[in-house]
């Protein structure tokens, strides 16, 4: 059974206070979606991991509310291009800006995982150059480390 909510979400809009409506609500999910990228994007580049982490729930919920949007508009889309071309117009130029908004983002999460996966990586090769016996064979040749002396690493997120 589709939520009372949901309900007229099924049906494309044929009237242009339809198509308006449409527009608003799409504008404002991203607006709202971006402001939470925003927010994520200051606090990664800040530092503040965890903080950004708390933002996950808000932001699958309103990126839920954005596929249901874009999905009525994608069933609306003959509709706007006859009636309503400048509000469609509008609309791309809007998801424009919230394309680009959302490629400063992933490019800032992206670089947050590649430094810390270079630290965590960092800090194993250390670990296991520590922990390898260092010698030389009987040829004088630097002996190779054994798997059965690598060390394992375990990191802990409750810290």
């Amino acid at each position: 059974m589709i939520p009372q909510q949901n309900a007229g979400a099924a049906t494309p809009a044929s009237t242009p206070a339809e198509a308006r409506k449409l527009a608003e609500g799409l504008m404002q999910v991203m607006s709202t979606l971006l402001g939470i990228v925003e927010r994520e994007t200051e606090l990664v580049r800040g530092g503040n991991v965890r903080q950004a982490m708390a933002l996950e729930t808000e932001k699958s919920e309103v990126s839920r509310q954005y596929v249901e949007a874009i999905s009525q508009l994608t069933r609306s889309r003959d509709y706007l291009k006859q009636s309503s071309p400048e509000l469609l117009t509008a609309l791309h130029r809007h998801h424009d800006t919230f394309r680009a908004i959302l490629q400063v983002n992933l490019t800032v999460l992206a670089t947050a995982h590649a430094v810390s996966e270079g630290i965590i990586r960092g800090v194993n090769g250390e670990m296991q150059r520590k922990n390898l016996p260092n010698g030389y064979t009987a040829g004088g040749q630097r002996a190779m480390p054994n798997q059965r002396h690598a060390t394992p690493l375990s990191v802990s997120r409750s810290l």
